[in-house]
């Protein structure tokens, strides 16, 4: 039995290839080139969409845009994992509030060789990534696909995703967010915090300056993680992600490491929390300097 998750996901190679995971690359268009989204640094190296490459594009004012893989191009992954030996697949992909990712996901699968099990986490990024790691632990630990697939919901369930943004005109250019919603926040000229509530994008606090904002960040996650632990504490993993903005993100990581390891209720997963960049399709819908933070029970 065999995950499959999508490079939204935000997951190292290292630990997909741990895992034995399968991710499926979306795609970026800029300007008129379509590429892949780059799973590993040797893929960008190749050509691949890189979060570096994204930026830089979104800076320069090119076309950027995102394009989900096609019910084919999943049908393709099923029946290639089919043909080395799979009986079962377990899918585990973004929000379909925001992506047709997980419909073609739905398509592919009624055409299927083998059953194929497809989790919409009504999540993105790094909280889609520890759903699919859950599944992952579920199928290691001896759980049926039915099993791994309602550990991945029930992980996705339970996590929060928080994100402060430079600016909402990309989140507007890609439709996540309304034009209303953006044109108030250009217009007072206030730090944009937001969620992902129920599978959407949308507006949580107005701040004043980029200090603020991350700060604000960090007390969100601490909240989430202290009313997350029962009598018996919580287990918790704890994530950083941002686009082109590596300094700031590092040091609300460290932040959160620092406090959280100081709880005496709280295991943090790893000893750690981890920091990574987002991913390039991603990166497309909410431009350079974005810092989200993801809390996700274990």
């Amino acid at each position: 039995m065999v995950v499959v998750t999508d490079s939204t996901a935000s997951l190292p190679s290292a630990l997909v290839r741990d895992r034995g995971l399968v991710v499926v690359p979306l795609q970026v268009v800029i300007g008129d080139e379509i590429l892949d989204e780059a799973l590993s640094e040797e893929e960008g190296a190749e050509g691949g969409a890189t979060p570096a490459r994204v930026a830089e594009a979104l800076r320069g004012h090119q076309a950027v845009s995102t394009s989900r893989p096609n019910p084919a191009a999943m049908g393709r992954v099923y029946a290639d994992l089919a043909a080395d030996g799979a009986t079962e697949i377990v899918a585990v992909h973004l929000s379909g509030e925001v992506s047709g990712t997980v419909e073609s996901a739905r398509v592919a699968a009624r055409e299927a060789s083998v059953p194929v099990h497809v989790v919409d986490t009504r999540q993105v990024g790094v909280a889609t990534g520890y759903a699919a790691l859950s599944a992952a632990q579920t199928l290691d630990a001896g759980g049926s696909a039915e099993e791994a697939a309602d550990a991945a919901r029930r992980r996705a369930a339970s996590a929060t995703s928080y994100f402060y943004v430079d600016t909402l005109e990309f989140l507007r250019r890609g439709g996540r967010i309304g034009a209303g919603a953006a044109l108030l926040g250009s217009a007072l000229a206030v730090k944009p915090l937001l969620s992902i509530t129920d599978g959407v994008v949308g507006p949580l606090e107005r701040v004043r300056t980029t200090t603020k904002a991350l700060a604000r960040l960090e007390e969100l996650a601490v909240r989430d993680v202290l009313s997350a632990g029962g009598e018996g504490g919580v287990a918790v993993e704890v994530g950083v992600a941002h686009l082109a903005n590596p300094e700031r993100a590092e040091r609300l990581a460290a932040h959160l490491l620092e406090r959280l390891t100081g709880e005496a209720d709280v295991e943090l997963v790893g000893g750690e929390v981890r920091c990574v960049e987002l991913g390039a399709v991603l990166g497309a819908h909410v431009g350079p300097g974005m810092v989200a933070v993801c809390v996700s029970p274990v």
